[in-house]
């Protein structure tokens, strides 16, 4: 088994997939504006250890505007005011534990640093330009990813939020390893039923403690 993002990068780079991911990404950065800065792209990675992961959140790709994107799903940098789906995240979260989170913050480092993998499928964006860098080499890039995860043996949980999301629980086949699924925060989704008192939060946690497992502290 791969036993560090170290080795996983090392055994995915000279796979010919990444090497044209690689000059396609020098192409889009020297020639566009691109979130999140290209040195924030593997965020999620450096912050979450693979030996303490326990949750995983995948978003679509980054958010697209002027500061917003810091290389993990869902966040936006200090300052920035919170996207819709992170308020109605933390909407969730209030709900379900009865908590209260700040909402002058989106920033959700301290999640990261907890184990929980906020990944986006497509690592980079152009700016202004939503889903603009959905490849190919992306989709090959997050398979290896998910058998990678699916190989690690502690007790992880997969939060899967839509549609796009949803795909992924085919890569999930470790019996350690648990889905929990819901529609999307966006909006648009979760004003139609299915994100509100789902529960994800405190579902997540008790599959976590049940399994012995540490559960989050999903204040921010």
């Amino acid at each position: 088994m791969i036993s560090s993002w170290k080795d996983f990068f090392e055994a995915t780079k000279e796979k010919e997939y990444s090497k044209r991911l690689k000059s396609f990404l020098d192409k889009e950065y020297s020639e566009h504006q691109c979130f999140p800065p290209r040195q924030l792209m593997f965020n999620a990675f450096e912050l979450t250890d693979p030996k303490t992961l326990k949750v995983v959140i995948i978003g679509q790709d980054p958010y697209h505007n002027d500061g917003q994107a810091m290389g993990l799903s869902f966040s936006v940098n200090k300052g920035i005011d919170l996207p819709p789906s992170l308020r109605n995240i933390y909407r969730e979260i209030e709900n379900d534990l009865g908590i209260r989170m700040d909402y002058d913050s989106g920033d959700l480092t301290p999640w990261a640093k907890q184990g929980v993998l906020l990944y986006n499928a497509r690592l980079s964006v152009r700016a202004h330009v939503p889903l603009s860098h959905s490849i190919p080499e992306y989709d090959e890039f997050t398979a290896d990813l998910m058998a990678y995860l699916d190989s690690l043996p502690q007790t992880i949980v997969f939060l899967l939020w839509g549609y796009f999301a949803r795909k992924f629980s085919k890569f999930v086949a470790n019996p350690n390893h648990f889905v929990l699924e819901s529609n999307h925060p966006s909006p648009m989704s979760a004003n139609r039923g299915g994100w509100f008192n789902q529960h994800q939060f405190s579902r997540c946690n008790a599959l976590l403690t049940e399994h012995g497992a540490t559960p989050i502290d999903w204040r921010n």
